[in-house]
């Protein structure tokens, strides 16, 4: 199980990198093609690989914490001006469709799955806080931050709908934003370089669990300290080169989502606590049991329909 575990987490976390790596380029493009000449987001994306690598050549987590907290910051101030464009003018709520079609159910299961990209940096967080008893607990850090995560997807998500329907591009609010506006390009700009100080947070997970494994075959500390570089530097690349050859932000996001994602916050969850209450202590009539195998019914099919869809869809955008 912890196997299992820790490939679905850098699967998980390597497929957040690369949404990270296409929402930076897709942003940029947008504000540089308006202004200076429009290239194609592969482009960007090759020039973002120098300073990716280099940026995750940092080893410790305590020295990304100010950088972390500065993308909060262009975080904040990006989603602030974004729900001011937002809430301008908002039609009414009949002008938009209530509902998708049925085939669009599975890309939408992904898409809202990944909502749980933090689940692989949790515990890696809490071993780094100066205080960790403060984590958890009913107004510790992990409820307070998912209180105010939870509502601002659905806020983001509901105004974002009503205001722009189907004509979301790529899966990115931001790339909607007044073209011709110097405050709503200064946001793509923002939120870029917000998900690019980001990227090193969502790679620590990955790297913290195959380093181990590398080092091990490595017998000096000089060929140690070269292979973690090189380690670092191949993972960057990889993640690159997915990014390039699936470059659509919307369905890598429903993909990470329904390949991963539903595994690490439904499916495993629910068999972990199985086991660790098996057999005595399920509850009256094994209630808990059958919620556990109904969820993981539940995310098993999310993972199939979910997985198929997305694939479908890189093949036939249309």
């Amino acid at each position: 199980m912890k196997i299992l575990i820790n490939v679905f987490l850098c699967i998980t976390q390597l497929g957040f990198c690369c949404v990270y790596f296409l929402f930076v380029a897709a942003n940029l493009q947008g504000v540089i093609a308006h202004y200076y000449i429009l290239l194609d987001v592969h482009i960007y994306l090759i020039l973002l690989l120098l300073p990716m690598i280099f940026l995750n050549w940092v080893k410790n987590l305590k020295l990304l914490t100010p950088v972390s907290l500065f993308a909060a910051v262009l975080t904040v101030i990006g989603l602030a001006v974004t729900f001011f464009y937002m809430l301008q003018d908002l039609p009414s709520t009949s002008t938009v469709k209530s509902f998708a079609s049925w085939q669009q159910l599975p890309l939408y299961f992904g898409t809202a799955i990944y909502a749980f990209e933090g689940i692989g940096v949790i515990l890696p967080l809490e071993n780094n806080m100066r205080t960790p008893q403060d984590f958890g607990g009913l107004t510790g850090v992990l409820n307070t931050s998912m209180v105010i995560v939870a509502c601002l997807y659905t806020a983001v998500g509901y105004f974002g709908y009503l205001k722009y329907g189907d004509a979301v591009k790529l899966g990115s609010i931001t790339l909607n934003l007044p073209p011709n506006d110097i405050l709503a390009q200064s946001v793509r700009v923002m939120m870029a370089l917000a998900i690019f100080l980001s990227y090193g947070l969502q790679f620590y997970v990955p790297m913290n669990i195959l380093w181990p494994m590398v080092s091990e075959r490595l017998t000096t500390e000089h060929h140690k300290q070269i292979g973690e570089y090189v380690l670092r530097t191949g993972l960057v690349i990889f993640t690159f080169i997915l990014a390039a050859i699936i470059p659509n932000l919307g369905i890598v996001i429903s993909l990470v989502g329904a390949v991963s994602s539903s595994a690490l916050a439904i499916v495993f969850p629910s068999i972990i606590e199985i086991i660790t209450f098996w057999p005595h202590n399920l509850g009256k009539y094994n209630w808990m049991l059958w919620k556990d195998i109904l969820i993981i019914i539940f995310g098993l099919l999310g993972f199939v329909f979910g997985t198929y869809t997305s694939i479908a869809k890189i093949f036939d955008p249309e």
